[in-house]
């Protein structure tokens, strides 16, 4: 028999572990049930072992010293705290279909290659032929404060999702799946909800298959067609920790305009959204890791390169799901992106507009005689470029003036929140979208 070793991302089974009888040590219920037909025991070197209903070892796991904890908290799967020492090339992805479940098999990884497509260009205020724009373009967008949670007039269908200890990983795992498709799920976080939801659907309509998030070969296959694992290493290096960084963003304009560039405060905040993942979804899974050490081997998402290759001709922004598609000129889907779309109190545009304008890392002209009103500002203030910017590192600039689809430096709130009227995604799905549009396209506000 094939023995799988199933294992945490948060901690390794211990080598060599002793015969599997059970001891009379017993099994301490501070460890979850694994769910109906498993048994776990304890074996002759004080190891968890749980086995299924056919015998086969599910997971080995070393019990760790007892602490408080509120058991009404989430447990987050395989992703709860219990620490373990990670193995330079080792990485926790999904096991083979052989497994019939997931299980973290350890399988050997390449570090992962910086993504090229994530690299901004510098706002130059030159004219850029690539991209029919001007680098540096300073928007000014209209409306009110963002903050309104929003309620979608016809979501996407609920989809039904993977349940028990692992749940969280093979959630992340069909996130990575989607956003490899060019079918952004918005922030990869291990958890379900209306954008992956709009994911799967959008999916569907690309490719005409269904997903079934419930079936961890299927997405094990799919996987392994994609790129492998979901999970892959990084190595920390001295150029992340170079930042340039900015201690703290403040929340009133005025001082944003006097810092030197709107950048990431903390490596955390850079590497996930370089990965596209929550920034607390990061810090899950690589428990005690030392984010500001160069050599730092840590687990990341393992998406895939932005869609290129395609020419987008036709955009819709779907006010009523909260979502942006991109289409070819034959009507085919080529990408689609979660979104926050306006609100009641300062809607998007309805109707046609067209694009008019991309720019890369572009200022923000704060302009309280067209914006909405910002603490004690009265004054024209121009905000600096960078991720943590009030539209974020990319601008498309719409014919409607002030309105556009831009980035955000909150991409945990994309599909959560609403926008100023304007069309919010993430940096990383904004920057994919403008290396794909040029002037003239028609962005279609659909209700």
């Amino acid at each position: 028999m094939k023995t799988v070793w199933a294992m945490s991302l948060l901690a390794l089974c211990v080598a060599g572990a002793g015969p599997l009888e059970a001891s009379a040590q017993g099994f301490d219920p501070y460890y979850e049930d694994y769910g109906p037909g498993t048994e776990s025991f304890v074996d002759d070197n004080g190891n968890i072992v749980t086995v299924d209903a056919y015998g086969r070892v599910i997971a080995v796991e070393r019990p760790q010293p007892r602490a408080p904890r509120d058991r009404g908290a989430s447990r987050g799967g395989v992703l709860e705290g219990r620490a373990g020492e990670v193995p330079p090339g080792v990485e926790y992805g999904l096991p083979d279909a052989a497994s019939g479940g997931f299980a973290d098999v350890p399988v050997e990884a390449e570090p992962l290659p910086l993504p090229g497509s994530q690299q901004a260009s510098q706002g130059s205020g030159l004219p850029n032929p690539d991209f029919g724009g001007l680098d540096g373009y300073t928007p000014s967008i209209g409306g009110a404060p963002e903050g309104t949670t929003l309620r979608e007039s016809h979501p996407a269908p609920r989809i039904s999702g993977p349940k028990g200890r692992n749940a969280k990983t093979e959630i992340a795992a069909l996130q990575v799946l989607l956003d490899r498709a060019g079918i952004s799920p918005g922030v990869i976080d291990g958890r379900l909800g209306g954008n992956v939801d709009k994911a799967v659907a959008a999916y569907t309509e690309m490719t005409g298959r269904t997903i079934d998030a419930t079936n961890a070969q299927s997405l094990v296959e799919e996987l392994d067609v994609t790129g492998g694992p979901a999970i892959a290493t990084y190595e920390i290096t001295n150029e992340d920790l170079g930042g340039p960084y900015v201690a703290s963003i403040p929340e009133d304009y005025a001082h944003k305009a006097m810092l030197p560039a709107m950048s990431y405060t903390r490596v955390t905040e850079m590497l996930a959204e370089r990965f596209h993942m929550d920034e607390d979804y990061l810090k899950e899974i690589n428990p005690g890791a030392d984010f500001n050490r160069p050599g730092t081997r840590i687990k990341v998402m393992a998406v895939g390169e932005n869609v290129t290759g395609a020419e987008v001709a036709r955009i819709v922004a779907d006010k009523g799901r909260e979502q942006v598609r991109a289409y070819d000129a034959t009507g085919r889907l080529v990408a689609a992106y979660p979104s926050s779309i306006g609100s009641t109190s300062t809607p998007s545009p309805s109707g046609t507009v067209e694009v008019a304008r991309i720019a890369f890392d572009p200022n923000y002209t704060y302009n309280p005689k067209i914006n909405f009103k910002q603490g004690d500002n009265d004054k024209i203030l121009t905000i600096p470029p960078g991720p943590n910017g009030p539209v974020g590192t990319i601008w498309i600039a719409l014919s409607k003036p002030t309105y556009g689809i831009h980035g955000t430096p909150e991409p945990s709130k994309i599909g959560k929140s609403n926008s100023h009227g304007c069309v919010r995604l993430t940096n990383w799905d904004a920057n994919e979208l403008a290396k794909l549009v040029k002037p003239g396209v028609v962005v279609e506000f659909t209700e």
